[in-house]
């Protein structure tokens, strides 16, 4: 695909679901990627299966909660290929519940891993990118910061903090850098695996099996917007299921 192939692509929760997807559909077609996660056993496979196919692939340990693991990831692409075309903020848990669960450890893990972790994303790269005069930042929302409903209401909060700052972003950028927000529907991932409220984690797999479309149809979307020319920024793509109200 024109405008993928050769540039170097970091992506943030690449252990699985989006990620993992993004990660082996931009290698097809040419990319460089630097995986980050959390799980070295997920990370180690992945990169071997994308050799494998004749992609190029690094990893490194990565906790988005920790500033200088997502600095370190950056830091990879540079010291490995000079460079760094795209970031991909991916990374992202939903142990949602109802507010009067009072469930404010998990509160603090959506803020600390759904905005921190996108702003230590946006403070790694983004001296980079000015330095480079080019740069893609891809952040991962969710069409529940769209329609909001009950025990969401931290989880949409924290995606739409970081649609607010995409924006502002996009308005700081100038002429030479791009921002793009994906907003997936049910997708087929681990994310349910987040919740730490049983019967809503049983809920949302529920409706993952019945709705979700899967995580290769995200990763084509991220690829659409990577594609453009440098001239072209798509602002905002929103994906979910045909059937999802």
């Amino acid at each position: 695909m024109i405008g993928i192939a050769g540039k170097v692509v970091a992506i943030t929760g690449a252990s699985s679901g989006i990620g993992e997807a993004t990660a082996r559909h931009l290698a097809d077609r040419g990319s460089v990627v630097i995986l980050g996660a959390r799980r070295s056993d997920r990370l180690e496979m992945l990169a071997a299966s994308i050799a494998s196919r004749g992609g190029k692939a690094s990893y490194l340990v990565t906790d988005v909660r920790r500033r200088d693991d997502v600095a370190n990831l950056v830091q990879l692409a540079m010291d490995r290929y000079g460079k760094l075309d795209v970031l991909i903020n991916n990374a992202g848990i939903a142990p949602i519940s109802f507010l009067d669960d009072l469930r404010v450890d998990d509160w603090d893990d959506m803020i600390d891993v759904n905005v921190k972790g996108a702003l230590y994303g946006i403070a790694a790269a983004l001296p980079v990118f000015r330095r480079q005069g080019f740069g893609h930042f891809v952040n991962t929302l969710s069409t529940a910061g769209i329609k909001i409903v009950p025990t969401m209401a931290v989880y949409a909060g924290s995606k739409n903090a970081i649609r607010a700052i995409s924006e502002g972003l996009r308005q700081e950028a100038g002429p030479s850098l791009r921002v793009t927000t994906i907003s997936p529907g049910y997708v087929d991932t681990e994310l349910p695996s987040s919740m730490t409220d049983v019967a809503l984690r049983q809920q949302g797999q529920a409706s993952m099996k019945a709705l979700a479309i899967p995580a290769s149809a995200v990763a084509e979307a991220i690829a659409f917007a990577i594609a453009q020319p440098d001239s072209v920024d798509v602002g905002e793509v929103v994906i979910r299921p045909t059937a999802q109200t």
